[in-house]
């Protein structure tokens, strides 16, 4: 299926780490294990009793590791459920939970140092921060 129009990738939020799993596991102990470049499945969860626009994150081991912020929640699960070919890697731990890259167009979202960057270091060197980043960027539809 072919889209007239493109998405751009973007990094988005991921909350809930400080929450269990119904399992028993802990989700901050899973983006623990979690390194860059890792492959994130996306899953919405209209059945949610919290919110019907969920969307889930779930590690490469298909342990969850949060939600993806209930702001960008409803366009993302949009965005997968027309069927567009979804592709998400982890990008970094962060202290409510983590970011990760999610890209819209069938390609693994590509990480740069600049994403990378807790507090604007790099192993422990700051780093200039690319002028074409934004952590959680302002689609079209958010009025800005």
């Amino acid at each position: 299926m072919t889209f007239d129009t493109p998405v751009p990738a973007m990094s988005l939020a991921v909350v809930g780490a400080d929450f269990d799993n119904e399992d028993g596991s802990n989700r901050r102990f899973e983006i623990a294990l979690c390194a860059p470049g890792d492959p994130i499945e996306l899953v919405p969860e209209p059945d949610n009793p919290a919110d019907p626009q969920a969307v889930a994150v779930f590690s490469e081991r298909g342990s969850q590791i949060g939600y993806v912020r209930a702001e960008r929640a409803p366009r993302v699960g949009q965005l997968v459920r027309e069927g567009r070919d979804v592709r998400a890697v982890f990008q970094r731990r962060a202290p409510f939970g983590a970011w990760v890259r999610v890209g819209f167009d069938g390609n693994a979202p590509e990480l740069t140092e600049a994403m990378m960057a807790e507090d604007g270091r790099v192993a422990g060197e700051f780093v200039d921060a690319e002028p074409d980043f934004y952590p959680d960027e302002v689609w079209p539809e958010d009025g800005m």
